[in-house]
């Protein structure tokens, strides 16, 4: 069974563990939470400088939430897109949406531009799209290099139908990237029954804080509780998994 493998890294250390496990590539985030957001200056640097046999692409999104950007958010998202390259990211991970729920074409025609000589992954921004297969002929029109989808469903598992339609649509001009919900235990059945050639996954494993001294009584989260002396981080071992059955 052929096929690439991309983990959606969430720091350096995630891709310098993908890597080990011999990802093909890595989706370097921050803001995991949230969907993901844009890494910062020097996560880039670092994890360009750890990587030499995975590629690298850079999520471009200034923020968690939809995809609806005002021109001050697209003004970010293009000066990240120049940092990306600047620091020599093999590729960008962006999508922006109209209020209707249209692929912005506008928008995106003006950050393509900027992202020339990338590759170019049009995020799950797709998944919350009016509709998918108007939206999959314009983002080929506009020149980007695939789609990450989970077929508009809460898992990509579940978005099989619609994964396999975009894959068959698609025809080879673009590739349909099954991701969310992507383990060890489905991905070759998604595969299978998508036709596609291209899996996401976070694979990732909890480690504990080296913190000794530990005050329960402080939230780093404000109101909301998060995880504040345990981390997830990606799992060599279950990129090895993955990697064994190809």
């Amino acid at each position: 069974m052929n096929f690439i493998l991309e983990n959606c890294a969430n720091s350096a250390e995630s891709c310098l563990r993908a890597q080990n496990g011999g990802a093909d590539r890595v989706e370097l985030c921050a803001g995991i939470p949230e969907g993901g957001t844009t890494p910062s200056y020097g996560e880039i640097k670092a994890a360009r400088k750890i990587l030499t046999s995975t590629k690298l692409n850079v999520i471009i999104r200034p923020r968690g939430g939809d995809f609806l950007y005002s021109d001050i958010e697209t003004e970010i998202m293009a000066d990240d897109i120049r940092m990306a390259k600047e620091l020599g990211a093999d590729g960008v991970v962006f999508g922006c949406l109209d209020k209707e729920g249209n692929v912005d074409i506008e928008k995106m025609k003006k950050l393509m531009e900027i992202s020339k000589g990338l590759s170019v992954t049009f995020h799950r921004a797709f998944d919350v799209c009016k509709n998918p297969f108007e939206a999959l002929e314009q983002i080929i029109s506009l020149g980007c290099d695939r789609i990450l989808t989970s077929g508009q469903k809460s898992t990509a598992e579940e978005g099989i139908p619609l994964i396999k339609k975009l894959v068959e649509k698609a025809n080879g001009r673009i590739i349909i990237m099954p991701g969310c919900g992507v383990r060890e235990g489905n991905f070759q059945k998604i595969i299978n029954e998508t036709g596609a050639t291209e899996i996401h996954t976070s694979a990732r494993e909890w480690i504990e804080s080296g913190m000794i001294y530990k005050n329960p009584e402080v939230s780093m989260g404000g109101t909301v509780t998060i995880e504040e002396y345990r981390r997830e981080i990606t799992s060599t071992e279950r990129i090895k998994q993955f990697k064994s059955k190809q």
